[in-house]
């Protein structure tokens, strides 16, 4: 697939300046989204999502040591997987979902994982604080991708991986204007369904090194950037 391909209904308008999706959201309504999913989202988004989760984890190409930020890092569900010889760092913004995690890293004993409560969009750590940033099924529910991605990338040191695992728009035109209808509906469960690949690179400004299809069925894409 082009990495900037178009669907026929975008034709003529330019990815730097389209709006992103047809649904808007702010942290307020975010927050009440996985408040509810806090004790279940395991259940409903842990095996489906999973193989994903791998192999964001196996493009890492980690080695000893290095530091990853995960951003939205939920119930913690990724934790686990991690080399214990390197330095993680989850933040996400649920106090109900952290508080899962918690008790997931306690029970499992991970001493390498530090969790923080904190928004996407306003990091509080500097810049070039770490090798990798991952940001797992997050990207389209939060009120603003853009401002969160420019984040990851100002956190992100010079030559280290931005990777992203999200739902986007598919470029086939009747799949996409599904997508869009649906997507009123989609974020009470915690998603866009219609959130723009292309324009999100451009206003985004990453340049992917690669965009992978994962899990089943392969509607979800894996995209890994390196900061220049």
């Amino acid at each position: 697939m082009a990495l900037f391909e178009r669907d026929t209904e975008d034709f003529g308008t330019d990815v730097a300046t389209r709006a992103l999706s047809v649904t808007a959201v702010e942290n307020d309504f975010v927050e009440r989204v996985y408040e509810k999913q806090a004790k279940v989202y395991d259940l409903f988004f842990g095996p489906a999502l999973h193989p994903g989760r791998l192999i964001a984890i196996d493009r890492m190409g980690l080695k000893s040591g290095d530091r990853i930020l995960e951003v939205g890092v939920g119930t913690g569900i990724n934790t686990a997987l991690y080399p214990r010889d390197c330095h993680i760092t989850g933040v996400d913004f649920s106090a109900p979902m952290l508080e899962k995690a918690r008790e997931r890293v306690e029970r499992q004993a991970l001493r390498h994982v530090r969790l923080l409560e904190m928004d996407a969009a306003r990091l509080t750590f500097a810049d070039n604080s770490f090798d990798v940033v991952y940001a797992p099924y997050l990207i389209s529910v939060v009120p603003d991708p853009v401002q969160v991605a420019r984040e990851m990338r100002r956190v992100c040191r010079p030559g280290g991986k931005i990777i992203v695992l999200n739902h986007f728009r598919s470029a086939n035109a009747l799949l996409s204007r599904i997508e869009r209808a649906l997507s009123p509906f989609t974020v009470h469960v915690g998603f866009k369904s219609d959130l723009d690949l292309p324009a999100f690179l451009a206003q985004a400004e990453l340049k992917p090194v690669s965009i992978e299809k994962v899990n089943r069925p392969k509607i979800w894409s894996l995209v890994t950037c390196v900061k220049d």
